[in-house]
């Protein structure tokens, strides 16, 4: 059994950024300011390697945020330099960074490997023109296909970052935006719903009414569906929406959007659900029991019981049982005497159904 992995997060706010894209404010979402200290790099590495037990865990270097290659190169290599040496040594299994697609050629991936960096994640962001040029993103969706083409021609990890419901952009631009991902093959995806932080263009724009950005039952409908196309594509969703901290929640630096702590839960409470309802919606119940893992259970019965809820109103059912167990992978429903195995990837096929043929729509209390 592979080991799991544990992240060393370094953030690398703004550096590196020819301009500010509008929803955008990295000092608000990561707590850290502008520039970066060499050796405060060093010593995070080597304080966080020193809390890891490198016999259980995989390790990972990773810098986040700002635009990794944009920066000075001689500044890049000093980093990488830095987290190289943990790799060479075997302390750490793996490199990754976070860059524009318009900060990637064959140069840059040639210094890039020659210092190990295993992965590379791309802002994509949208993959629609209009909406890069009203966000103020500063590259097109043409440099995104050049940027994944290089990525996996070396057979480095490729990621891409999407950011529904951001300012300009619609569903239907949305879903073309996760289509052209996936038809580039990335092994790994983020999904960041767009978020109004504070102190931001697009904070203005909302405030002034220019921006409506989607409530979080539309914003969670439309990322359940993008989430399905991205699990139907057999590709990684590693993950959705942005990480809850002190600054990220509405108490503090979000002005507005579809924020909430357990946002990825929705989506998949959401999916399993609309689906099971899809699939039994002409079967007459009175008890539906369903067998799964446990991760599984808690989708399907959602935040508070809020799945299970939605399950038995929509099903009309007297009483529906969870029960921890069945095949890897696999979903037993037993009701009126009968027993019936899904794959749980027939959830994400069924969503797409339930999507693109209206019927089902999600209506869910999340507070």
């Amino acid at each position: 059994m592979r080991k799991k992995t544990k992240i060393i997060p370094i953030f690398i706010p703004h550096q590196g950024c020819p301009n500010d894209c509008i929803f955008c404010n990295q000092k608000k979402i990561t707590g850290k300011g502008k520039y970066l200290d060499i050796n405060e790099i060093a010593n995070d590495i080597k304080e966080f390697l020193s809390t890891i037990d490198t016999e259980k865990y995989e390790v990972e270097i990773a810098f986040f945020g700002g635009s990794f290659t944009a920066i000075d190169i001689e500044l890049q290599k000093s980093i990488l330099e830095i987290a190289f040496s943990y790799k060479n040594r075997k302390l750490v299994d793996r490199i990754r960074l976070s860059t524009r697609p318009d900060a990637i050629d064959k140069q840059i991936l040639d210094m890039l490997e020659s210092y190990g960096v295993d992965i590379i994640e791309l802002g994509v962001q949208s993959l629609d023109n209009d909406v890069l040029y009203k966000i103020n993103r500063g590259h097109t969706t043409e440099d995104t296909v050049e940027a994944s083409r290089l990525i996996k021609e070396r057979g480095l990890v490729l990621g891409h970052q999407v950011m529904p419901g951001v300012y300009g952009s619609s569903s239907l631009k949305d879903i073309e935006t996760a289509k052209k991902s996936i038809e580039m093959k990335p092994d790994i995806v983020r999904i960041y719903p767009a978020l109004t932080i504070k102190d931001t263009k697009m904070e203005e724009l909302f405030k002034e009414g220019s921006y409506n950005p989607p409530s979080l039952d539309e914003s969670v409908n439309l990322v359940s569906y993008i989430y399905s196309l991205y699990e139907m594509a057999r590709i990684k969703i590693i993950r959705v929406g942005l990480q809850t901290t002190e600054n990220i929640n509405y108490d503090s630096d979000i002005s507005g959007g579809p924020f909430h702590p357990s946002y990825r839960q929705l989506v998949l409470t959401n999916i399993m659900t609309s689906s099971l309802v899809w699939m039994l919606k002409d079967c007459e119940l009175d008890e539906l029991t369903v067998e799964c893992d446990k991760t599984t259970i808690n989708s399907f019965s959602g935040i508070k019981g809020m799945g299970k809820k939605v399950l038995i109103d929509k099903l009309a059912l007297a009483s529906i049982k969870f029960k921890e167990g069945s095949e890897e992978n696999m979903v037993l429903l037993k009701f009126n005497d009968m027993e019936v195995t899904v794959e749980i990837k027939k959830f994400f096929d069924f969503f797409i159904k339930t999507y693109e043929e209206p019927g089902y729509v999600f209506e869910g209390n999340n507070n």
